[in-house]
Order: structure tokens, then C-alpha cells, then sequence
């Protein structure tokens, strides 16, 4: 009887072992400077937008990642959109997509009382601003178990910073925040678009429903991207330039902000995960400008994302 068995056994087709690997995309935006037809006339100079998109874009090549890179006038509203949804019909499961913008933060009228300032936050592209709105429900968009990190080197045009002016930069610097002057400009000329922006994200979320111990657990943009999409499918794991109160640098080669990452980074010498990531490159950095780190998707997954080694496939 042991013999047949062990026939049998050997005569079994042998279980197959999935060997697939992770799918990894990324999008690298780097804007120095924007359409003044868009922005009333102001063209928002900067130095190092390209090149830190750049830099990420080699990043992620070294890493096996497949890139886009979108440069100043080939950084649209609709190449970026075209870009991101293109990405998240790609990608399943266990695949990982990387998004940096850098480039300045600006502000448009808050119309669906989201924001308790009155103002929704946006990265300004080269024909017009992508509101935060568009961006979380963009990366809403993702399939469950894709691992999304984005890492935002631009201001975040906080309460504070509209309410008192920041202080001059260093020599040789810029601040990466659209003037509140120009953001108030450009929402009053263009005002009906980016008002139906906002109610098309509103048509398209308003189904949307987030377990409320589950909101309880969630402060600032993070409470503010759940309350708007509902549960987010993704792991999402976004690192920014600075806090809302605050704003980031521009630089010679690299913003304050790309440039302290690259260096923690160290060509993939570093050996921590995700939060020790930032704790490093935010304490690298002058109290002026202390990255943020939040999350968004359910505990389990974004726990074990954060605690990968950064870019892991």
C-alpha cells in the first residue's frame, strides 16, 4: 500500500507556484512654470521642478518601475488625468504606482463646504489647477490591494499661510504657493470651471459612504479625502513638502523637499520602512518645513504598507 502511495505521489502533477511579479507605473510632474492665459497673467517662475521630476522619474527606473514623465507644458490637466486613469485601469492587486508632483499649491472657493477654510487646495498644472477633490477621487479609482505612495513637493496653501504672509525665502529660492493674490485672480476669471469641477466630483462621490468609527480615526486632508470618496479601495500612502501652515522650497537643482528625500534615499542604501522614511527627511529639514505623512484605505493594508521598505515593487 505504501508503494502504490508513494507511486501515486510521484505521479501527481505538481502544484504550481504563482511566480508573477508586482506590476509598478509612476508618474513624475514637475512644473517651473505655468500658462499665464490660466493664470491671469502670472507665470510662476521656478528652477528645480523639472529636474526633481526628473530625479524621481530615475528613481523609479532603478527600481524597474516604468515612468511618465510630464515636463512644464506637457504638465495639462489632461495629460495628468489621462495618466492617472490610464494607470489605475493597469493596475491589480498587489501592483504598486507612484505619483510626485512638484510644482507650486494653490487654492480655488470651496462650493460643497468640505473644506474649513472655505478653500480647496490644488496643484497648479500648466493650463489650470487639479483640486484636491479630483485628485482623491482619481486615486479612488485604483483596485483594491494597489499600493498608491504620492509625494507632493509644493505648498499646501494652509489656513495660516493665507491668513499671514510666509517669510521671505532664502536667497536664491522661491516658495512653491501660487500669491494669494493671483489664486483669488484666477478662481474670480475662471470661476464657473472650477466650480462645476467640484459639483462633477460631488455627482460622482455622492454615493459615497465611510464607516464612522472608521472616520474617526482619520484627521485633516485624510478625514477630508474619506468624507468626500467614502472607503478608498487602495492602500494610499502620501508624503508632502510640508504641513498646511507652512510652505516649500524651490532650489537651485532640486526643492527643499526632493532634494532631502534623494539624499535620504542614498541610491537605495536605505534600509527603513516608510515612516522612518519621513521621520528622516523631515527631520533634515528646518522647522519651517516639516513634511506630512496620512494614509487612507483600510488599517491592515495601509499598516503593511508603511512599514515596506520605500519603493518596494
Amino acid at each position: 500500500m505504501a508503494s502504490k502511495t508513494a507511486a501515486a505521489s510521484a505521479s501527481a502533477p505538481a502544484l504550481k507556484v504563482s511566480t508573477v511579479k508586482p506590476k509598478a507605473l509612476s508618474l513624475h510632474i514637475g512644473l517651473n512654470a505655468v500658462s499665464p492665459a490660466a493664470y491671469g497673467g502670472w507665470d510662476g517662475p521656478l528652477a528645480a521642478c523639472e529636474f526633481d521630476a526628473n530625479d524621481m522619474a530615475a528613481l523609479a527606473k532603478s527600481k524597474g518601475i516604468k515612468s511618465t514623465v510630464l515636463l512644464t507644458k506637457k504638465g495639462t490637466r489632461a495629460a495628468v488625468l489621462s495618466a492617472l486613469r490610464a494607470a489605475a485601469k493597469a493596475l491589480k492587486s498587489g501592483d504598486f504606482f507612484l505619483l510626485t508632483y512638484s510644482g507650486h499649491g494653490g487654492q480655488v472657493g470651496d462650493i460643497n463646504g468640505d473644506e474649513p477654510d472655505n478653500q480647496d487646495e490644488t496643484w497648479c498644472l500648466f493650463d489650470g489647477q487639479l483640486i484636491d477633490d479630483e485628485l482623491y477621487l482619481e486615486l479612488s479609482r485604483f483596485a483594491a490591494g494597489v499600493r498608491v505612495l504620492v509625494l507632493s513637493d509644493s505648498c499646501h496653501s494652509g489656513s495660516v499661510v493665507r491668513d499671514f504672509p510666509p517669510p521671505p525665502p532664502p536667497p536664491g529660492q522661491r516658495v512653491k504657493l501660487m500669491p494669494a493674490e493671483v489664486a483669488r485672480r484666477v478662481y474670480a476669471e475662471h470661476k464657473d470651471f472650477y466650480d462645476q469641477l467640484q459639483i462633477n466630483v460631488l455627482r460622482e462621490t455622492a454615493k459615497a459612504t465611510i464607516d464612522p468609527d472608521a472616520a474617526l480615526a482619520l484627521v485633516g486632508a485624510a478625514s477630508h479625502a474619506a468624507a468626500l470618496v467614502g472607503v478608498f479601495k487602495p492602500a494610499v500612502l502620501l508624503i508632502s513638502g510640508c504641513q498646511d501652515n507652512q510652505t516649500s522650497m524651490d532650489g537651485a537643482h532640486n526643492g527643499a523637499f526632493t532634494g532631502q528625500l534623494l539624499k535620504i534615499w542614498n541610491g537605495g542604501a536605505f534600509t527603513g520602512n516608510y515612516a522612518s522614511f519621513h521621520a528622516r527627511i523631515r527631520a533634515g529639514l528646518p522647522p519651517t518645513q516639516s513634511p506630512n505623512l496620512f494614509v487612507l484605505g483600510s488599517s491592515a493594508a495601509t499598516a503593511a504598507f508603511v512599514a515596506q521598505k520605500p519603493f518596494t515593487v
